[in-house]
């Protein structure tokens, strides 16, 4: 099936009802003790049953066969991921960035090209985060995964994703993203001779819109504008591999069909889409930068009210209008902790060394900001409405320090030279008397 082929549902979080036969879904009921068509009925849950009705995720699906029929898991090499507790090396307070993952030489599909940068807290426990990059030049045919530690927040970089998951077919394109549920079964063909992007894996509560507050209705992200896929099903007998993603190891299943054998579906636990140009920015009209968070697309709240477990905010193309204003990011130091990655494009506060498909990271209340260039020529701007075009980048903000890996401290995409680009940074105080 061709991108231009898939049909989606409109809305983030909504009650979908979807059948890729005709009566496949029962009517009136969930389960009912046979199904029209021989079909087994399976209650998918992202929440506890008793979770507010408001933030309860579930999902009813009519398959062909029922989870359960695969042979026992036996772990296997996780490569290059890892996951929480993150203790493999000290972290330093130092700002770090990295140069793009180089596309694999050997065949290597989506999982193996998965390679961890770092992350917080401990999916045993249901809080944190671990930031990926992914780079892959194959498909996975025969193979699937699914992920029981979090769900997946993927951010294509270059090369369009086709993922064929257990509740219909998503195309993710640079400048879209796509999210995995927790536990959802999936493969990804790639659509090019390569790809390559970011992954975010979340251990705490699922992303959901953020509170819009003195915004009001509209703005930001539209619900509206959140894909989910329609029932589309394999009946594939043969040889096949289930990837599970447990407790931060990886395990493999031997089973005799495809797991995406799942005729039809209703519920709100399901993957989605989202085109990043739909995004509604919010900005200053008079003066000052205001603060990144009016442009958070996603966030998945912690327990304390006002902070993210991890929050997923854009810097796309907008106008800068604002007077008497040092319009770029100003300098900083933060409780949280920051990740950034480049789609395309430049960022208006690097004039170099961040590139697409690179990433920085700036830890709890490391100075971070402008770079010398930068901070020259924006203070010397004239400030008449300026569009800033063809950028985006993203940032993942979390609660816990972001430990690096022991490979995001070691390899050679790290640049050791990251810190001299505030080096030139000169004094220019001078008292009233001159």
């Amino acid at each position: 099936m061709s991108e231009k082929q898939l049909v989606y549902q409109s809305g983030f979080g909504n009650e979908f009802a979807t059948e890729a036969v005709p009566g496949a879904l029962p009517h009136g009921q969930n389960a009912p003790q046979k199904s029209a068509l021989g079909l087994y009925t399976e209650q998918f849950s992202g929440t506890p049953f008793t979770a507010p009705r408001a933030s309860n995720r579930r999902t009813w699906t009519y398959r062909i066969r029922p989870s359960v029929t695969h042979k026992p898991y036996q772990e296997i090499d996780a490569k290059m991921i890892r996951s929480g507790p993150f203790a493999e090396v000290p972290t330093p307070p130092n700002q770090l960035r990295w140069n793009p993952l180089p596309i694999p030489e050997t065949r290597t599909d989506f999982v193996d090209g998965i390679v961890t940068l770092g992350g917080n807290g401990d999916p045993a426990f249901q809080t944190g985060v671990a930031v990926h990059l992914y780079a892959a030049n194959a498909s996975m045919r025969d193979r699937f995964f699914y992920n029981a530690d979090g769900e997946l927040l993927i951010v294509p970089q270059d090369g369009l994703l086709l993922l064929h998951t257990e509740l219909g077919i998503l195309s993710i394109a640079p400048g879209e993203i796509g999210v995995i549920p927790r536990g959802v079964k999936f493969r990804v063909e790639i659509e090019a001779k390569a790809a390559r992007g970011y992954l975010c894996e979340n251990y705490g509560l699922p992303f959901r819109l953020p509170e819009l507050g003195p915004i009001g209705a509209n703005g930001l992200a539209n619900s509206r504008d959140f894909l989910t896929p329609v029932a589309a099903y394999e009946d594939r007998d043969g040889s096949f591999q289930i990837v599970s993603k447990f407790l931060g190891g990886l395990w493999v299943a031997e089973i005799d069909h495809s797991p995406l054998d799942v005729v039809a579906w209703h519920g709100n636990y399901a993957p989605y889409k989202y085109d990043l140009k739909n995004f509604n920015c919010i900005n200053s009209v008079s003066f000052d930068h205001p603060d990144p968070s009016i442009y958070t697309v996603l966030t998945a709240p912690a327990v304390n009210p006002g902070t993210a477990n991890v929050d997923f905010a854009i810097f796309p193309p907008r106008w800068m209008v604002a007077e008497h204003t040092f319009r770029p990011p100003w300098f900083h130091r933060n409780m949280m902790n920051e990740f950034m990655g480049l789609v395309f494009g430049q960022y208006d506060a690097k004039a170099e060394g961040f590139v697409p498909g690179g990433a920085s990271l700036h830890n709890c209340m490391a100075g971070h900001g402008p770079d010398a260039e930068t901070w020259e020529r924006a203070t010397a701007a004239e400030l008449k409405p300026q569009y800033l075009e063809n950028t985006l980048a993203f940032m993942f903000e979390t609660q816990l320090v972001m430990r690096p890996t022991k490979f995001a401290l070691e390899t050679k995409i790290l640049q050791h030279e990251y810190y001299e680009c505030w080096q030139g940074l000169k004094k220019h105080f001078r008292t009233p008397q001159g």
